[in-house]
């Protein structure tokens, strides 16, 4: 089969599947924004599109996000109509429609199959949108947002002949009468990769002073892409004087980035700060001690090696997230085999179960979080059944090449099976 993938940061979700599909004979290009990636990725074709021209400066707020989207969909338009013109004419098209680029994709090739990643679907109850109000204030607007926001995917829905998405949570949030297009398949966690290393350690530098971290030491960990509300960053921080309280040499180690991945940023005329990490530090400043704010470790982006090693030498993870799509990280630390601390939201709930693969918590009640976290550290045994029983869970039902990865190669194939309506 011909197979193209749309992504703009390919590959994205499609890190397995498309080199896989390749593997099994198939010519499968990629097209993509991504500065990032090769022209050619495991024997996958990418090829790079450009944005043919810019936003309006001035107009409707709400109009903003859409035009962005179409201007994404114009671009990649034009792009796949120079791949149809080389002689390229795809039988499936796999795409990740969070930025418009498959809303014209028929137009190019109208018997093409389109299968579509459905990572999340805005509602206005049970979702992200009203659950945290100490950010959302009144120039964010989430709700009168949120039908402008959910166009690109009605259009993408329109013209899809299938879909699958990674959580059954995430799946229902689509609209009834999509919801059995969908197939629930997550992306897949590498349980090897992602394994316990008894001989992990970190060698880390502070104010001159080196630190040589390995398992065994107490050590907490918390992970995000970038440290936003979104996923609890706030929270988490205001945790910390009760954990080094009750733990006074433990290392606090956090990885994530200054800048935005979900939401919205910070009004600097409101706040003082225009990045959400700066900000939540600063709130919580006064209530550490000079010594205690020695004792955490702010790493920004890691490599994969050591983003790993992080989580091999960690004695409890904490995981916060709104009702909202579920991170990597978290199963990828459960299959290490973390004794995890995690927020009772969905779809963290439909991973973890409270008591035998990880201990949950409200997210709001710092508190509470910081006691689970103090306990567990002052608890071997627990923390040594959790995990284990976590890894059990993620070999069980999210490895990679024995379950995700077919029932991801099995979709792509039933994709030539469907009737286009």
């Amino acid at each position: 089969m011909k197979i193209l993938f749309l992504h703009q940061n390919y590959p994205g979700q499609f890190k397995y599947l498309a080199p896989e599909l390749v593997k099994l004979g198939n010519d499968v290009r990629a097209l993509t924004m991504s500065e990032l990636s090769k022209v050619n990725m495991d024997g996958v074709n990418v090829i790079k599109y450009k944005i043919i021209k810019n936003p309006a400066k001035e107009q409707n707020q709400y109009l903003t996000e859409l035009e962005t989207k179409l201007i994404r969909a114009e671009s990649c338009l034009t792009a796949c109509q120079k791949l149809k013109s080389d002689g390229f004419n795809p039988d499936i098209i796999i795409a990740h429609p969070g930025w418009g680029e498959a809303i014209f994709i028929k137009e190019c090739w109208p018997t093409a199959k389109l299968g579509i990643y459905c990572e999340y679907y805005y509602n206005y109850h049970g979702g992200d949108v009203g659950f945290d109000l100490e950010f959302q204030n009144e120039t964010y607007n989430a709700e009168t947002k949120l039908r402008f926001k959910n166009i690109n995917n009605w259009l993408n829905i329109e013209i899809a002949d299938s879909a699958i998405s990674p959580t059954d949570w995430q799946a229902k949030s689509f609209p009834a009468y999509f919801k059995s297009k969908i197939n629930v398949i997550h992306d897949g966690i590498d349980t090897k990769i992602c394994s316990e290393n008894k001989d992990a350690f970190l060698i880390l530098n502070k104010k001159g002073q080196e630190f040589r971290l390995k398992k065994g030491d107490e050590i907490v960990t918390f992970i995000n892409r970038n440290l936003e509300p979104y996923r609890g960053f706030h929270i988490f921080m205001r945790a910390l004087p009760e954990i080094l309280k009750a733990t006074p040499s433990a290392k606090i180690l956090i990885i994530g980035g200054a800048g935005l991945s979900y939401g919205f940023a910070p009004d600097k005329n409101i706040y003082g700060f225009d990045n959400w990490k700066d900000l939540i530090v600063h709130k919580i400043f006064d209530n550490l001690s000079p010594e205690q704010w020695d004792q955490i470790f702010f790493l920004g982006n890691v490599n994969y090696s050591n983003y790993l090693n992080v989580l091999q030498i960690s004695m409890v993870h904490v995981y916060l997230t709104y009702p909202f799509v579920l991170s990597w990280s978290l199963l990828e630390a459960m299959s290490v085999g973390c004794a995890i601390v995690a927020s009772d939201t969905a779809p963290v709930k439909e991973v973890i179960e409270d008591e035998q693969t990880g201990m949950l918590v409200n997210f709001f009640d710092y508190k509470l979080l910081a006691k689970k976290v103090a306990d567990l550290i002052s608890s071997p045994n627990k923390r040594a059944e959790l995990g284990k029983l976590a890894r059990e869970h993620i070999v069980n039902n999210y490895d990679l090449k024995t379950i995700c990865l077919p029932k991801q190669v099995n979709w792509v194939k039933s994709l030539n099976e469907t009737k286009y309506e």
